[in-house]
């Protein structure tokens, strides 16, 4: 069987081969160099949707937090697109180390502030829903006040009986909030 390669289409070019980072002399190629740059300019769009107590807690030079704090001020499209090609520049002198890890860690943050959520309101469900949970929650959590969760199910399980109906929402009532509370900081506390 003979395999003959496929010539592209008319006014197509055809795929090229990954570009070699450096050139000849061991320089970096200009390919390499826009994508450092375009890596740079990312990094510094994450570090302008920063928090601002975390964005002044992050160590960077005062040039390069001046024109975050600009773009951040910026409204127009295109001054926006040229301010942040300034903080691109501004961050090829920079230590990125130090903007990377708050980066991540403002990522990490939210990601575990959902896991929490997530499980506070699994655990209030199977609470509600049935005395077991409330055994297996006391072995896995017993530093917690076990005491003060009975109470708080006794007064949130006639509300959820009444409106668990199919097809309506459970009201938010004061105990309702208040177990979920509860559940939510000793699941912070462990």
């Amino acid at each position: 069987m003979v395999v003959m390669s496929r010539r592209p289409a008319p006014g197509r070019t055809p795929p090229r081969e990954a570009d070699d980072p450096f050139d000849e002399a061991g320089r970096p190629s200009k390919s390499q160099l826009k994508r450092e740059s375009h890596d740079l300019q990312a990094l510094g769009e994450a570090v302008s949707e920063l928090s601002d107590a975390r964005l002044a807690a992050t160590p960077m030079p005062d040039l390069l937090r001046e024109a975050i704090q600009q773009f951040r001020r910026t409204r127009s499209h295109e001054g926006r697109r040229r301010q942040m090609q300034y903080v691109g520049k501004l961050m090829r002198t920079a230590d990125v180390a130090p903007l990377q890890e708050s980066v991540a860690a403002a990522r990490l943050g939210t990601a575990k502030d959902a896991l929490l959520l997530h499980e506070s309101e699994r655990w209030r469900t199977a609470l509600l829903g049935d005395d077991d949970a409330l055994t297996r929650w006391a072995e896995k959590y017993p530093d917690s006040d076990v005491q003060r969760l009975r109470s708080l199910l006794r007064a949130a399980r006639p509300q959820a009986r009444e409106q668990a109906a199919p097809g309506v929402a459970v009201r938010q009532t004061r105990s309702y909030r208040d177990l979920f509370q509860f559940i939510r900081s000793e699941l912070e506390n462990e």
